[in-house]
């Protein structure tokens, strides 16, 4: 008999534990112009809260292959969310800007040993549908951005940015509960695979995640400060972040259910990265009065690239220890290159006092990606041979 829990079990403990993942850094952005005046940060400085936790989530994930041997999936989620859940706590009694950053560090080194975990745990447990749960998993993922993005800066003007920063604890202590009452105990052995460093198509899916997901997290950090500059208010610019980062719910929502249609991934890549490319467009030549259409095309697009970048990576491990291995490759490389976006931005805000330069960067990024794009078709069985040479 099957020691796994049933899907709808699985599928509820994804939902739950990707919320977590991103309240940490969604809810900085519409509270970024009131962090920097409290604390004295510069807008460089000030996209470290969002660059350092992302690229100490690539450093962190390509210690995946590792945590599954010697941790295991199941302790090692549990322990990615302990840190979230200890930074979000520590963050009620913050009074300066490096502890404020130390405590970025640490939740993102808890992300990423559960974004390193969990698609092996969802490919060992349900192998036929782990496409669709990945999709659960980021949907679930982009949820947590909703609510954190759209109530920062309502909830700053009542309890200040403290109680906002802080109360991510509750979530992530609820989630850390439900995911050692139900997740199992049994701790699988992940055979010994060595990260595929060597194997060209792996470097080619880590820049693919990476170029791809730069966007996501310049969005993330940045698009409420760019239209604060423009004249909006922080709550309304919040709730822009939030109204994207729906947006990249029903898209995630939408692949999840879809992306067992599409063998051949190209059609969707296209078109997802198409809508982002639609979205940067909007952002550069009519920031304003194509505010909603930026939103709308930005969000669909950018949530559905992050769970079908993730898919595509799925498609070429045939194992659940290889899949862990590419995936911590992938996203440890791939969210190194992502983290630079942001950082990127912040420079360009302190030298030209604007991040439109910064949309554009990330226009030409997007183009590259959509050639790639056309390398990565339905061929699985080909994707898994080349990786195992």
């Amino acid at each position: 008999m099957s020691t796994s829990p049933r899907y709808s079990l699985i599928a509820g403990l994804a939902l739950l534990i990707g919320f977590n993942l991103r309240p940490i850094m969604a809810a900085i952005g519409p509270l970024l112009d009131i962090l920097q005046q409290d604390l004295g940060l510069s807008s460089t400085q000030a996209s470290l809260l969002t660059t350092l936790p992302v690229f100490l989530m690539g450093a962190c994930a390509l210690g995946g292959p590792w945590l599954q041997r010697w941790v295991g999936e199941v302790r090692g989620i549990a322990l990615g969310m302990l840190l979230i859940t200890l930074a979000s706590a520590a963050r009620f009694i913050i009074d300066s800007g490096g502890w404020l950053i130390v405590s970025a560090a640490v939740a993102g080194a808890g992300i990423a040993m559960v974004q390193a975990l969990m698609p092996a745990w969802l490919k060992r447990n349900h192998p036929e549908r782990a496409g669709s749960l990945m999709g659960l998993f980021t949907t679930g993922i982009m949820g947590g951005a909703v609510i954190a993005a759209a109530g920062a800066a309502p909830a700053a003007t009542v309890g200040g940015w403290r109680l906002v920063l802080g109360v991510a604890l509750v979530p992530a202590l609820l989630a850390l509960i439900a995911w050692v009452r139900y997740a199992g105990g049994r701790q699988h052995s992940a055979d010994h695979v060595v990260l595929p460093y060597r194997n060209s198509r792996a470097w080619f899916l880590l820049a693919f995640f990476g170029i791809g997901t730069s966007a996501y997290t310049l969005a993330l950090a940045w698009l409420p400060a760019y239209y604060i500059d423009l004249g909006l208010s922080s709550v309304h610019a919040g709730y822009l972040l939030g109204a994207l980062s729906a947006m990249e719910v029903v898209a995630g929502l939408a692949v999840s259910s879809l992306v067992h249609r599409f063998p051949d991934r190209r059609p969707l890549l296209t078109g997802v990265i198409l809508l982002v490319l639609a979205g940067l467009a909007c952002l550069i030549l009519s920031p304003v009065p194509l505010m909603l259409p930026a939103i709308i095309l930005l969000g669909l697009g950018i949530g559905a690239l992050f769970p079908l970048s993730l898919i595509v990576t799925l498609d070429h491990a045939d194992s659940p220890a290889k899949a862990g291995a590419l995936l911590a490759f992938v996203q440890g490389g791939g969210y190194a290159i992502a983290a630079l976006m942001p950082l990127l931005a912040g420079v360009i805000r302190d030298t030209m006092a604007s991040l439109q330069a910064a949309w554009i960067c990330m226009v030409v990024g997007m183009l590259i990606v959509l050639v790639m794009s056309w390398r990565l078709g339905g061929a699985q069985a080909e994707g898994q041979a080349e990786l195992a040479r």
